[in-house]
């Protein structure tokens, strides 16, 4: 490879020769965009020049690339811009990404070699032939370099080792070394042996693999069966700065409804407005927190989408009112295909606007899906999302506000014109506008979750709405969240969901879950107990099995199982200010509800590749036991602090030095929590449902360290628009010889309410004097405060030792 010429236009620098082309820019500080285009000439009518390529993941929003300086350095031209450093040999194409000047020590990525095929070189594409590469990158892989995200994946945190394929795939059941899956995000982190972290993001929706160090174990491979790679390398230098320059370019995900984070039962199998009525009541009879119902296929005619069974649910809006009455939301489900029927008005509004996805040779592609025959809007197109948008009249009118997107990989049963394809899709060549189903299929749920979010803004702009997707490419998070697809009851599946939810939060999805008890399969009382525990600090939680399968409720298990259940429910709705605050700050930081331990521990070795565990927070371990017939597990607590035991937040217990393992006693009805020095956490009482994010009796869980502690809560309507009042409280605690202030800020214009709050603090070695607090009691190293109305200063004194000592 030789590239002769580069010229600098505007923001960016062109670099090419006689077949190849690279185009290098800076989009915004810490991040920079090398398109790599190899056998550019062959595939490009205005080749030295590339067409502009448009995005289904970078922000459209985006604004004008950083202003970047080129000089040529030797062989290399040298490209600066944004702090980093690009740095291009003309003679070999191999590259080099420094964090900071060209003199920078750190390499962030360093390419060995990119290549492609010419367009009429490539084998046809038959049944048979599944070798799509087209278009390679190598990375230098350096030795014990941690590899995070890569979207939706089975296996360990870390995955080094491991084979990867983007193509998103319908898996009934997934399995424990399934691949792909359902949601293709070509991002990964990348943390080398110091703990120091930079990205890598290939925006390319085409089918795609990386081998990540596992064929070669010093090289990270790309290979796409499209004819370029758009490349971005993020800086870090903390993997936190990666995720957050990755929403930067990506977008963030959209505040939730507080009712989405509370309690929710589904099934496919609950065929009638009286059986969901049943679910209710099962629910409020046990005292067991429910807000949400989610209703599947069932509940359509005929499988038809944007229908309602008017036999089985003869009034929907009304039921959705009843549910609402009982503080419990209807979610139903909406699937892509289109029952091809003559009459029925989606299919005809279809064929009319010319939205439906056509075969090679321009005929509307059929296929079967639950409607058979079925067509397929094409989400790729705007003015399909727009149309797409225009259906949620419909569950406005029924006062519907959250749905859940399926089948929208999109999920293909049987064709009637047999194609080439992979998997239960369309084919490869399937047209959408003038692209190939090859290149647009992994972007396809992200159209359909944007029209969704679009139709809510439409017809319901009172409401903040919530939308969950099995599938999406990079990007989905500013449309929808995502679950973990059709998981199966057993323990595997339950100890596989936390790397599983903690990976996709690394990709840029900060509220992801697993279904709670799994989908395929009969799950048993232990299993589905210790599940709920696991799922305390799930993003949102959703109990949900499938048709044919036994009966999975809380109460399908005996009285012993049922009160775990309940304890662990409980414990989700105490822990929803937290959580709410949480889901708040991903939207501000992309930081994930429920975080690995890596990202805030990088350079602690075990806990880099920890993923039985997780964090909520930076200050909240939790360790569930993810094993049969198991009363206690091994818990790491990272490095850097002590850790203290607040198992099911109940009093505290012993403190424990970090970067220690210790053995957590945990029988069936106890969740084991530790608690960090330094930080606070808020909590509410339990309750059988949500109602607004604006908590009348809030305490707080506190750990003073050496220096103090800190915590925080976020409060607002927990529902409404983006924009609506909101208050973001702050309590800083602040060491200063023997004596510890703490202090309450807050900023934002929700009005002040009547709020009673308790402060349960440790760390505190002795009490001599509280002020400011309208009561307080010190008893075996815990301090207890009730705290008066709009409270802003507590001081208090620690006994001087040397004065104790004196003392008569």
């Amino acid at each position: 490879m030789r590239l002769d010429h580069f010229a600098a236009e505007g923001s960016t620098v062109r670099v090419w020769g006689e077949t190849d082309v690279v185009v290098i820019s800076v989009p915004f500080p810490g991040v920079l965009r090398l398109r790599l285009a190899p056998e550019a000439r062959a595939g490009t009518y205005t080749f030295p020049r590339l067409p502009p390529k448009p995005s289904f993941a970078v922000r459209p929003d985006l604004v004008a690339p950083e202003a970047v300086q080129v000089w040529e350095a030797g062989a290399e031209v040298v490209v600066q811009g944004g702090g980093l450093t690009c740095l291009l040999n003309r003679e070999t194409g191999a590259w080099r990404v420094l964090d900071g000047g060209a003199d920078s020590e750190r390499v962030l990525a360093q390419a060995q070699l990119w290549s492609g095929e010419a367009p009429n070189a490539r084998a046809a594409l038959d049944a048979e032939v599944f070798d799509l590469h087209r278009t390679r990158l190598t990375l230098n892989a350096p030795h014990g370099a941690a590899y995070l995200g890569f979207g939706e994946r089975v296996g360990p945190i870390d995955k080094r080792g491991m084979h990867l394929t983007f193509w998103n795939t319908d898996c009934f059941p997934h399995h424990t070394d399934t691949d792909p899956l359902y949601v293709s995000v070509p991002f990964t982190t990348v943390v080398d042996t110091a703990g120091q972290a930079h990205g890598v993001f290939v925006d390319e929706p085409w089918r795609m693999e990386a081998d990540v160090a596992r064929r070669r174990p010093d090289a990270l491979t790309f290979a796409s069966a499209g004819p370029e790679l758009d490349v971005y390398v993020l800086a870090g230098p903390r993997p936190a700065d990666v995720l957050r320059r990755y929403a930067d370019l990506t977008g963030y995900a959209p505040m939730p409804p507080l009712w989405a984070l509370g309690a929710a039962q589904s099934r496919w199998g609950y065929k009638t407005a009286d059986e969901l009525r049943a679910i209710v009541a099962g629910y409020r009879e046990r005292n067991l927190p429910l807000d949400a119902l989610y209703v599947d296929i069932d509940y359509m005619d005929a499988y038809k989408v944007w229908t309602v069974d008017r036999h089985r649910f003869p009034d929907m809006k009304g039921l959705v009112a009843e549910m609402l009455e009982q503080g419990v939301h209807l979610v139903p489900i909406v699937d892509p295909g289109v029952k091809a029927e003559p009459g029925y008005d989606v299919y005809e509004e279809a064929l009319a606007g010319d939205h439906l996805v056509r075969t090679a040779r321009g005929d509307t592609l059929v296929g079967e899906v639950w409607p058979d025959p079925a067509v397929f809007p094409d989400f790729t197109r705007s003015e399909v999302v727009n149309w797409w948008a225009g259906r949620h009249r419909l569950f406005a009118q029924l006062g519907i506000s959250g749905q859940w997107n399926d089948m929208n990989e999109p999920a293909c049963f049987s064709l009637k014109q047999p194609r080439t394809t992979e998997g239960k899709t369309l084919p490869y060549d399937a047209r959408h506008g003038n692209r190939p189903h090859i290149e647009v299929h992994n972007a396809y749920a992200n159209g359909m979750s944007e029209a969704s979010r679009a139709g809510y803004a439409r017809f319901s702009p009172h409401l903040r709405p919530w939308i969950l997707t099995r599938a999406g490419y990079a990007g989905i998070q500013r449309h929808a969240t995502v679950w973990t697809g059709d998981n199966t009851a057993t323990w595997s599946h339950l100890a596989l969901s936390l790397p599983m939810i903690q990976g996709l939060g690394l990709s840029g999805i900060p509220l992801a879950a697993a279904d709670v008890g799994g989908f395929a399969g009969d799950t048993t009382g232990e299993l589905m107990a210790r599940w709920y525990q696991a799922a305390v600090g799930y993003p949102f939680l959703r109990n949900h099995a499938a048709s044919g399968t036994a009966d999975q409720e809380p109460w399908r298990f005996g009285e012993s199982f049922l009160n775990a259940i309940r304890t662990a429910l409980h414990l989700r709705m105490q822990l929803l200010p937290h959580l709410y605050t949480l889901a708040h700050e991903a939207t501000r930081s992309a930081l994930p509800v429920m975080r690995p331990l890596a990202l805030h521990h990088a350079a602690d070795e075990d806990a880099l590749r920890e993923d039985t565990q997780y964090l909520l927070g930076e200050g909240l371990l939790v360790a569930p036991v993810l094993r049969a017939a198991h009363n206690r597990r091994l818990v790491y607590l990272p490095a850097g602090s002590e850790w203290a035991e607040v198992f099911n937040l109940a009093e505290f217990g012993p403190v424990h030095a970090g970067g220690t393992y210790t053995v957590a006693d945990a029988p069936l009805n106890v969740l084991p929590l530790y608690l960090k020095a330094g930080h606070a956490i808020p909590l509410a009482e339990a309750a059988i449902h949500t109602t607004g994010a604006q908590w009348p009796r809030l305490s707080w869980l506190a750990f003073a360290g050496a220096d103090g502690f800190v915590g925080q809560v976020y409060e607002d309507a927990g529902n409404g628009p983006a924009d609506a009042a909101s208050r973001l409280t702050r309590i800083v605690g602040e060491r200063e010889g023997h004596t510890l202030t703490i202090r309450r800020q807050s900023a934002g214009d929700l009005p002040n309410f009547e709020q009673r709050e308790t402060l349960h603090l440790m760390g505190l070695k002795s009490v001599s004097s509280v002020h400011g607090a309208a009561s307080h009691t010190y008893e075996d190293g815990l301090l207890r405060l009730s705290l008066p109305a709009q409270w802003t200063e507590i001081q208090i004194k620690e006994e001087d030792s040397s004065e104790r000592l004196s003392t008569p």
